[in-house]
């Protein structure tokens, strides 16, 4: 009897019968994508398999960019901090490294964020509100205070201004005595999606695509272990993506940093190896770890095929994951420590690098110390209590994982032919092509919530009339005061003439080849402030004026 012979018998005497007596409750199921779900997958031919599967540590990646995956090496727990002062963020790193965490990941305020010192009028009611506030190598040195950077690794949430911070964090490095070239971590340095999600930019998309290939081309000679960009799906999927446009977009993005720097004159193998990526895991359990296998083996076939590169690591998409900040409700705060604990699973079962664990509490304020707690212990009971981390790849061979894989890299390679017919990310942005399928994706989501058709628990069912009792953080106001005080101080006794030279110095380097790295490394150790190097940047580049999507 064939196997069709088999799917009809079951059909006929299993499953009508059982439809007959309980009919499904919808007509269509699928994924956030709209991938359809049926209703029984059988085997595929096992003569696809070890094309499109390989093996763990082994082209194309589907299984997982190391053969032993956790066996070998638990992922990282990188819980994302910083808030207020540089003092209060390193009382919290100090406190997430004694409960377990293996590394740092810093989160800064806005006006950090946009290029501007704590004492400016735009910053005014912003200081140290959603991050910490950091305006020169003296606030640097205060955040890392006690915290060796040759034993720990940092990733840092920067993009319009990462050079700067990257500078800043060198400096550290040598007032502490250690090397640059022993430095390892993240910074996130992806502008292209604050073109797309965000809007926390500053410059024009092409001078700021010159900061980036300058921090590539300087860490290769210099921070060799430093992974100089992290190409980021994750606020593409919070701005209202599919999980198949954060995988296009994200690769897209990946895509034109590898052409910047390749015309800038480096050779693909000289820095791929060092790229990685930043996802998000979402609700839809299965979907986002097909998501994550899709993702690896789709960038694997481009490195390899499309830019011909050689070096076997310069296929691998290493990634760091976040849960969903979009998920969180305000409503039923308690419910977020279930679907962070799903997301985190689907993540680790995905095959995740690194991995942030929001606080259930972040939809209403600044997380307490312990909703922290809470999320880095899901993390670790995942790792030390689940087992998940016992087999390479749980999930291979799943009828449902390999269709699901196989759809989202098919419909996520149609989205980067798209752009490339329309000449590339930078292009399909300018455009607002990403921006506007974004937007139609996330109207869809919304309309679906509001029929009912989509449902969050406690949001739009399951509702119940309670008073929130949670432990609130509160940033003090004085901490923008203290901030400003310190500055002007810092202005006092610096060398004014050096600060001259050096800022002059920079503007005419702005308007050459010139890597700006090493003059920046200068300029934050002559105590010149990260918002005055960012002034200088905007005389000499302007400043970025979205185009309205259509």
């Amino acid at each position: 009897m064939t196997p069709e012979d088999n799917q009809k018998d079951w059909e006929d005497e299993i499953l009508h019968p059982a439809l007959e007596e309980h009919p499904e409750r919808k007509e269509r199921f699928e994924t956030s994508s709209g991938i359809e779900l049926p209703r029984l997958l059988t085997p595929p031919p096992q003569e696809s398999y070890p094309e499109s599967l390989g093996f763990p540590g082994q082209y194309p990646f589907t299984r997982g960019i190391q053969p032993t995956m956790y066996r070998g090496r638990l992922w990282t727990m990188r819980q994302y901090a910083g808030y207020a002062s540089a003092q209060e963020s390193n009382a919290r790193y100090r406190y997430l490294l004694e409960q377990g965490q293996s590394g740092l990941s810093v989160a800064f305020d806005l006006p950090t964020q946009i290029g501007y010192d704590a004492d400016d009028p735009v910053a005014e009611g912003e200081v140290g509100k959603v991050g910490v506030s950091i305006s020169s190598l003296e606030d640097m040195l205060a955040l890392f205070d006690g915290i060796p950077l040759d034993k720990v690794s940092t990733s840092m949430t920067i993009n319009a201004p990462a050079a700067v911070l990257l500078a800043l964090y060198i400096a550290v490095a040598k007032r502490q005595g250690v090397d640059p070239a022993s430095l390892r971590g993240t910074i996130q340095n992806d502008i292209l999606k604050e073109y797309i999600a965000r809007g926390t930019y500053i410059f024009p998309p092409r001078p700021s695509m010159r900061l980036i290939t300058d921090v590539i081309q300087y860490c290769r000679q210099h921070i060799p272990h430093w992974n100089t960009i992290s190409i980021s799906g994750y606020h593409i999927r919070e701005a209202g993506s599919t999980a198949v446009q954060e995988v296009a977009f994200t690769l897209s993005n990946g895509i034109a940093y590898v052409e910047a720097a390749i015309a800038a004159g480096l050779a693909v193998d000289d820095f791929a190896p060092q790229l990685s990526f930043f996802f998000n895991a979402h609700n839809n359990f299965l979907e986002e770890i097909a998501k994550f296998r899709a993702a690896r083996r789709l960038w694997a076939s481009i490195m390899k095929d499309r830019f011909k590169a050689s070096n076997p690591r310069s296929w691998m998409l290493r990634f760091h994951t976040q849960t969903a900040g979009s998920t969180l409700t305000a409503q039923q705060p308690d419910n977020n420590v279930v679907r962070v604990a799903v997301q985190a699973l689907a993540a680790v079962m995905g095959g995740t690098q690194s991995l942030h664990t929001n606080s259930k509490d972040e939809a209403l304020w600044l997380p307490t110390e312990s909703s922290v707690r809470v999320a880095l212990r899901t993390q670790q009971i995942l790792a030390h209590e689940s087992g998940v981390g016992d087999s390479v790849d749980p999930l291979a061979g799943s009828y449902l994982i390999e269709h699901l894989t196989d759809q989202i890299e098919a419909r996520a390679r149609n989205y980067i032919a798209r752009i490339d017919d329309v000449g590339g990310a930078l292009a399909a942005i300018e455009s607002g092509f990403v921006q506007n399928e974004i937007q139609d994706a996330a109207y869809r989501f919304q309309q679906a919530l509001e029929k009912n058709e989509e449902i969050v628990v406690g949001v739009n069912a399951y509702q119940t009339h309670e008073k929130i009792e949670l432990e609130q953080l509160r940033v003090d106001p004085v901490i923008e005061e203290h901030a400003r005080a310190r500055l002007a101080a810092l202005r006092s006794r610096r060398d004014a003439q050096a600060v001259s030279d050096r800022l002059t110095h920079l503007a005419a380097a702005a308007q050459t080849y010139e890597n700006l790295m090493p003059l920046l490394i200068e300029c934050v150790e002559h105590d010149i402030t990260l918002g005055e190097i960012c002034n200088i940047l905007r005389r000499c580049w302007g400043e970025y004026q979205p185009t309205n999507a259509l």
